[in-house]
């Protein structure tokens, strides 16, 4: 477990922490009420109405892009900042550069995602935002990488706390990812239009590359580095293993950076390279679940505090979601069963088992944790961190259900055939087949987005109590001061 912090609360910079935080819960209801939206549009099309802005082409990277990097990466700028300083015991190094990533973010989140509604994309599976943006993202996550390792040189603790580890590989895999995946040359100086430096099957490669390791690097690495801190202040153990906790680093950071071709089987890439990738994903399987016990197992001796702490019971089910999600995804890079689920919402299950259940999950327990301490008070109230919890949870087993099912289906008609080797089936019929799962789906929606409301409204009141404490303090205060003169 990280090091009890010797300095004074004052001296660290929660300001930049609060802030993010807030934004990430804004993000997240956007972003979740979006994804919401276009369930509906997928269940009933008479919602995509007739305007181009809001139909389900122009939403579905709004929806990705608000709760990905919106969310999700405010939630990870405002943890790592947090996590960072705690366990360094020094002061987040800069004061103007924090700030300056905080509004980098921000803009970069809200121009994408309107750009999007209006039309602007590169249009390209994993690398959408214009290049103005691309560009603006890149100097704020140089910004960002700068910010943490100056801080990390300057800290009082002999060692790096593995979060940490976790955290730098994942700024620093991004950055990477991030600029050779849209190396891009612009039409014109004045133009959003762009042509990328690769093509065909090679920036079909470059792409997968990219988006599976921003699964790998920045919603798996990243929120590792949040479960390493959170889950053993929680839980008020030591982690389980610490040198689990590095071999899980090493080897996950290694074999990540190969599975991406795996997205491409039966395709135009050359078979030996996505056969190479399907390899590495199973042998994946063995750090992503060491990972996974290592959290679990960071319990022991507390395990009673399932029944009385949400918190923990978020952490533990966010890590059980993260266990499952690892392997279901190296059995669906197996050539077998990709010729079933590929292209089939299989696939959007399975990405949302890990994006609901492993993402978000964690982000709530961490954020449950680090609220209070920000603010300096006691969350408003436990019993709607209870009722978050069990809608999240209901929510994900439905959606996750719904679309295991409408997948698995999709995949067993499209390949069926007749006594006479003709489809059995018609498209359209498969797709008519789809509309009660996306029902299901749509309601499975509904409940996480209900629970990250009554999350937004429990911080709002617990922000209040906290502003309505402080000034009760100083109330007194002025009042001894007045009485004692």
């Amino acid at each position: 477990m990280a090091a009890t912090s010797q300095v004074s609360p004052q001296s660290y910079n929660y300001d930049i922490v609060k802030k993010f935080t807030i934004m990430s819960l804004v993000w997240g209801v956007l972003g979740m009420f979006t994804g919401l939206y276009i369930a509906l549009e997928l269940a009933w099309p008479i919602f995509n109405f007739n305007t181009p802005e809001i139909t389900f082409g122009r939403l579905r990277p709004v929806h990705t892009t608000l709760v990905i990097f919106g969310f999700g990466g405010s939630a990870l700028f405002a943890t790592s900042y947090y996590i960072v300083q705690r366990t360094c015991q020094v002061r987040l190094w800069g004061e103007l550069m924090p700030i300056y990533t905080f509004w980098g973010w921000q803009i970069a989140v809200g121009s994408a995602a309107i750009s999007y509604m209006l039309g602007y994309t590169q249009a390209r599976e994993y690398a959408e935002m214009v290049w103005p943006i691309d560009i603006l993202i890149a100097v704020t996550w140089v910004a960002y990488l700068v910010i943490y390792v100056q801080t990390l040189r300057r800290r009082s603790q002999p060692h790096i706390y593995v979060a940490n580890w976790f955290f730098i590989a994942f700024i620093l895999a991004t950055a990477i990812l991030h600029i050779v995946n849209n190396m891009a040359m612009p039409v014109g100086l004045f133009s959003l239009s762009s042509y990328s430096l690769q093509a065909g099957v090679q920036d079909a490669m470059t792409q997968w590359w990219y988006g599976h390791n921003a699964v790998g690097f920045f919603l798996t690495a990243a929120f590792l580095g949040m479960m390493y801190y959170f889950v053993p202040k929680q839980a008020g153990r030591p982690v389980y293993s610490y040198r689990l906790s590095i071999i899980h680093f090493w080897a996950l950071i290694f074999l990540y950076m190969w599975v991406g071709a795996h997205h491409l089987h039966w395709t135009a890439l050359p078979d030996w390279t996505s056969t190479l990738a399907a390899t590495f994903s199973i042998l994946l399987l063995l750090p992503s679940w060491g990972g996974m016990i290592n959290g679990i197992m960071t319990l022991s001796g507390a395990w009673d505090k399932l029944r009385s702490d949400p918190i923990v019971r978020f952490l533990i089910v966010a890590l059980a979601f993260y266990g499952m999600a690892t392997f279901e995804g190296p059995l669906m890079s197996l050539k077998s069963v990709n010729a079933l689920s590929h292209y089939t919402d299989w696939t959007i299950g399975h990405v949302h088992s890990g994006a609901l259940g492993w993402v978000a999950m964690i982000t709530f327990g961490s954020f449950y944790h680090l609220i209070p301490r920000l603010w300096d008070t006691t969350m408003y109230s436990t019993r709607l961190i209870n009722v978050h919890f069990y809608l999240a949870v209901v929510g994900i087993i439905l959606y996750i259900s719904a679309l295991w099912v409408a997948g698995i289906g999709q995949g067993l008609m499209w390949r069926a055939f007749d006594e006479y080797g003709n489809l059995a089936y018609t498209f359209i019929e498969s797709v008519e087949r789809l509309h009660l799962p996306y029902i299901m789906r749509a309601l499975g929606g509904l409940l996480f987005v209900l629970g990250i409301f009554v999350m937004v409204y429990n911080v709002y009141m617990t922000v209040r109590k906290s502003k309505n404490e402080k000034a009760e303090f100083e109330a007194k205060i002025a009042d001894k001061m007045v009485t004692a003169q």
